[in-house]
């Protein structure tokens, strides 16, 4: 069994696409998608992005009357709910979806925290973690017969060059010693590479394929964590609030993720780390943080395969369990 290259496809779009421009001319008709965080920032672009192009959009949220009132007006939107930190509702939400026996064509695990305050959930689990993957991860899990049902799904994981800041820390991966939300948040995006990879390498010959991505810099509520002086003295805007040059508009940040789940360009690939609407490239260890491409640690199928195992330890679900890898 091969896996994708990781290195670009000439894909023609870039940094500044749209989701607008990577949709051009594809027929979402009769697709349904799953969208967590669907509601707000780049998961609201996301979903008013897949329901213009003919998409029925399913949008999961904790808080579902401030879905309800976000995607008053966008048409093919249901709102269920769900809180990832919670796995009795991750499963309670994935029951319902499998009960309306509907193929799911697209997930895009969008739903994240970033750089929060010290927090525990379920039996003590670091946050970040636990929401941006260990939710996630369970959710796939639950949700696979679906997914396999229609023979040519696509698993899409919003990750981050956030996941330069760490690997993961298999020593102590809920921090219960010296909390570090920046390390933190770094852990949990290399997570979601990590789940791409070897969901990818388990799912493929059912037609299952998956990818990640790093949207770029886009100011959205995922900074609510954050300070207006930390934000200023990292770059990030200026003192009128102005965003910086670099950072992307939401229809821009969107696009990747987008493009991840739509493009015919991507047929028979998976497995990889993707950025500005194409695969991105391995970075040499001697990267500066938080620049472009995806650190080796994140896209090695060891480490993806020890993730899978201490995930499905964790929350209790492993879709391939009895399969062979």
């Amino acid at each position: 069994m091969t896996t994708t290259p990781q290195r670009g496809i000439g894909s023609g779009f870039h940094a500044r696409s749209t989701t607008d421009d990577v949709l051009r001319g594809i027929d979402l008709t009769g697709t349904l998608a799953i969208v967590t965080g669907g509601y707000s920032g780049l998961g609201r672009e996301t979903t008013r992005a897949l329901t213009g192009a003919g998409a029925r959009v399913i949008v999961p949220a904790r808080r579902r009357a401030v879905a309800e009132e976000a995607l008053a007006g966008v048409d093919g939107v249901e709102v269920d709910e769900l809180d990832l930190a919670d796995l009795a509702s991750v499963r309670a939400f994935a029951e319902r979806v499998l009960a309306s026996r509907r193929p799911v064509d697209v997930l895009v695990n969008n739903a994240a925290v970033m750089a929060c305050p010290e927090t525990r959930v379920g039996p003590g689990w670091e946050a970040q973690f636990a929401t941006n993957h260990l939710g996630h991860f369970a959710l796939v899990n639950h949700l696979w017969p679906a997914l396999a049902a229609g023979g040519g799904g696509r698993v899409v994981s919003v990750s981050s060059a956030g996941h330069h800041l760490s690997d993961i820390r298999w020593d102590d991966p809920h921090f219960s010693h010296g909390y570090d939300r920046w390390l933190a948040y770094g852990q949990a995006k290399t997570a979601n590479v990590l789940l791409a990879v070897h969901l990818d390498a388990r799912g493929r010959d059912a037609g299952v394929r998956a990818f990640a991505l790093h949207p770029g810099a886009i100011l959205t509520p995922l900074q609510r964590h954050m300070t207006r002086q930390e934000m200023l003295d990292r770059g990030w805007i200026d003192e009128a609030g102005t965003p910086a040059e670099s950072f992307k508009t939401p229809e821009q940040g969107a696009a990747t993720q987008v493009w991840a789940a739509t493009s015919p360009l991507l047929a028979g690939l998976g497995g990889v780390y993707c950025e500005d609407c194409d695969i991105a490239e391995v970075c040499g260890d001697d990267a500066a943080p938080m620049s472009g491409g995806v650190r080796g640690y994140a896209v090695d199928p060891r480490q993806a395969a020890r993730l899978w195992a201490l995930s499905a330890e964790l929350t209790g679900v492993d879709a391939f369990a009895t399969s062979t890898s």
